[in-house]
């Protein structure tokens, strides 16, 4: 900032700020001097609070760099890939869109025209997902201050699963896979049938399964270190879980339970279950419900120690999602009391 200059009767000074002249005429050189420090405060005010200039990238690109950075590291690594390989068939055009050029009014958009594709449920989960990688845009990388994600309603959630698995259920799985009660499971698909009955007396999800390692299972409970919301598990053994175990193959050269991969489990158990008509009846994961409604009927169990089984944090969900009593279930246990 320049010191007041005379011009006649009158003073004149010059502040100069990020390569621009601001110019004024006061009658003293002390108003000069309080213009001048005024109008630099004024300047550095507005510096601080402008808009930076955009980063412009593409929802594509961000995606990619989201599944790079975050994705590859999560339990669900997979799906998150496979929906980015998906991007911009779902996404047509929009998928190379800047970020900031993906308004909500877009996002309502695809979401009414994707709802025409798949189903609600869908919709929800990719939703979440686009918004987290929205989120990782905004809080790590500082790329924009909006989600649009956030800005539109969700598709209304259907109905939770409540399908049980009944006798004649087991019945077809078991002889679909060649397998019986007390059989030594040495092929792939034995491996699988035992993993199904071993489900529906532990209540254990299919990942947490395939991740035992047989160092880690006691006379009377089975330790989960790697649980699917990132907690650490015990689960206690029944006598019948115990007895599944005795029938285990001895192998030094694995230690895993039941030595498959997640995809080749998958490509076995999908395949029974359309040879032997039950595709689109029961799940691998209708066990957990199954499970946990026997761990009730048959040992009359307290939620809050039901919820230590099974691992859930939200006893909301573990009653009213995996609990799936039939009306004359409750009506026996009634008359029973």
């Amino acid at each position: 900032m320049q010191k007041p200059v005379k011009r006649g009767d009158a003073w004149r000074i010059t502040v100069r700020y990020l390569g621009k002249r601001y110019t004024a005429t006061r009658d003293t050189a002390s108003e000069c001097e309080q213009w001048a420090a005024k109008k630099l405060l004024e300047l550095q005010s507005e510096q601080a609070n402008a808009e930076p200039e955009k980063i412009h990238i593409s929802f594509y690109a961000l995606f990619e760099q989201y599944y790079q950075e975050e994705g590859r590291k999560m339990k669900s690594a997979r799906l998150i890939v496979q929906m980015l390989k998906c991007l911009k068939k779902n996404w047509g055009k929009l998928a190379d869109e800047s970020i900031h050029d993906l308004s909500p009014a877009l996002v309502k958009q695809w979401r009414d025209k994707r709802l025409k594709q798949v189903k609600g449920a869908t919709v929800i989960r990719e939703m979440a997902m686009y918004s987290s990688v929205f989120d990782f845009a905004r809080k790590e990388l500082f790329l924009t201050k909006e989600n649009p994600f956030k800005e539109i309603s969700k598709p209304t959630a259907p109905p939770p699963r409540n399908q049980r698995v009944y006798q004649h259920h087991i019945d077809k799985v078991l002889a679909g896979l060649d397998y019986e009660w007390g059989k030594v499971p040495v092929q792939p698909r034995h491996r699988v049938a035992w993993s199904f009955l071993f489900a529906l007396e532990t209540a254990m999800r299919k990942g947490e399964i395939l991740s035992v390692e047989k160092s880690l299972i006691f006379p009377d409970f089975i330790r989960l270190l790697d649980t699917k919301n990132g907690t650490s598990r015990d689960v206690p053994l029944t006598a019948k879980a115990k007895e599944l175990l005795s029938w285990l193959p001895d192998d030094p050269n694995d230690d895993r339970m039941i030595p498959l991969t997640s995809n080749a489990f998958r490509l076995i158990w999908q395949r029974n279950l359309r040879r032997v008509g039950l595709d689109g009846v029961i799940t691998f994961h209708d066990t957990r419900h199954e499970a946990i409604t026997r761990f009730v009927h048959n040992y009359r169990l307290p939620v809050e120690i039901l919820a230590k089984i099974t691992g859930h944090k939200t006893i909301s969900v573990l009653v009213n999602t995996y609990y799936n009593p039939t009306a004359s279930e409750i009506a026996r246990m009634l008359n029973a009391a």
